[in-house]
């Protein structure tokens, strides 16, 4: 197996901390404050929402990986930002306020003059699985550390960029890596037999190639089932630390399969946008770009076909094909699962079907996407689990 990777610069920090404009997604060029949610003056904590963003394709909080006073707001709401341009400044109070006046009119002039350097966003890299080219992107924190890393494994029809807003905040504390799974964003195409047992097999793959002994994994719907049977499996005994699931496949029998047949079919705008509102609870989040790089996805050769293999695999009639309770019951480590309480894809009335051997989260106000519209809920999900995991270490 082989590796490569791209390395992009590391944020730098000093007396006082730049909050700069989040590269959420590989596509993203800029974005816009629509809400700012702290003011100069105010104490900020890790984990806190900062500010409401507007992209081309979907809007979302920043949470804060950062702790400090905010001793300045660079930029009014509604205001275009280039990905790494500074939003605002920390600093603690012994910071005199002339340093402070003096960042901001440099972070202002840059802004003007788009003199920009972007150190924000993920390293990507891509390693061979069986002969299949298998893409990822990896966060890391700024300060090396031992913690186990936390591996993010997508849905059907979807990527690693599914993870912009929860990636990054996990990644303060560890080192992150989201994948594109076999027909899915920049990996091969060739899905093989497209069960969850050979998605899981290449997941294992990939951490063989990374020499990624102990883990925590993170899977949302189909990912959930897949990373769940890579926990269940008794050759990766004592791997897989933890589980957090968010809307998982292959628990209980129910799953929207007009749903999947009708992504999977989808050609154009107008076919594919009644499924892609299905996904939120908030309809509004489906924009036009977000349909239109999903139907440049969907036209890359071989996805037809990787997209209808799967969906034989997830289906059985009009329900669930899967099922991955045994190798849930199997791993018996600490699993976690949040599910969007509007959820009209696998809805969470499927939790039953853990049988009380899971921590379980019902969300109000999200969808099958919990971990986009509600990614503060996630986060903490995927923190309970790894401390859980850690015995509370």
């Amino acid at each position: 197996m082989t590796t490569t990777e791209e390395t992009a610069p590391s944020q730098v920090t000093d007396r006082i901390q730049r909050i700069t404009m989040p590269k959420w997604g590989l596509s993203m060029e800029s974005g816009k404050v629509t809400d700012w949610f702290v003011a100069e003056g105010d104490e900020l904590s890790e984990g806190q929402d900062i500010c409401e963003i507007d992209t081309d394709k979907i809007a979302g909080a920043l949470e804060s990986t950062w702790t400090g006073t905010v001793r300045a707001l660079v930029v009014d709401t509604m205001v275009d930002v280039p990905v790494g341009g500074t939003i605002a400044l920390l600093a603690d109070a012994d910071v005199p306020q002339e340093e402070v006046d003096a960042a901001l009119a440099q972070a202002r002039e840059q802004l003007a003059s788009g003199d920009i350097v972007d150190d924000s966003g993920p390293r990507l890299g891509t390693v061979e699985v069986d002969g299949v080219t298998i893409a990822y992107a990896v966060l890391e924190p700024e300060e090396p550390t031992t913690a186990a890393p936390v591996v993010f494994v997508h849905g059907y029809g979807g990527d690693k960029d599914s993870w912009m807003f929860v990636q990054e905040p996990v990644s303060a504390h560890h080192a992150t890596y989201a994948i594109d799974l076999p027909g899915h964003g920049a990996s091969g195409k060739d899905v093989g037999a497209g069960t969850v047992e050979s998605l899981a097999a290449t997941v294992v793959g990939f951490l063989d190639a990374l020499e990624l002994s102990g883990v925590h994994l993170v899977g949302h719907s189909m990912g959930g089932a897949v990373v769940t049977a890579v926990a269940g499996d008794p050759a990766a005994a004592g791997r897989v630390l933890s589980l957090t699931l968010v809307s998982p496949a292959g628990f209980g029998p129910e799953i929207n399969a007009e749903y999947i047949r009708g992504f999977a079919s989808a050609q154009t705008r107008r076919e594919l946008k009644p499924h892609l509102v299905q996904l939120f609870a908030d309809q509004s989040l489906v924009q036009r770009q977000l349909i239109d790089d999903l139907l440049k996805y969907k036209r890359i050769d071989g996805v037809d076909v990787a997209l209808a293999t799967l969906a034989g695999s997830l289906l059985d009639g009009d329900g669930s094909g899967v099922d991955v309770t045994a190798a849930q019951a199997s791993f018996g480590g600490p699993t976690v699962v949040v599910w969007g309480a509007e959820d009209r894809i696998v809805p969470a009335s499927n939790a039953a079907a853990l049988d009380g051997r899971a921590t379980v989260q019902v969300v109000a106000g999200a969808g099958h996407m919990a971990h986009m519209e509600k990614p503060h809920e996630v986060v903490s999900a995927i923190h309970s689990a790894i401390h859980e995991a850690t015995g509370g270490a």
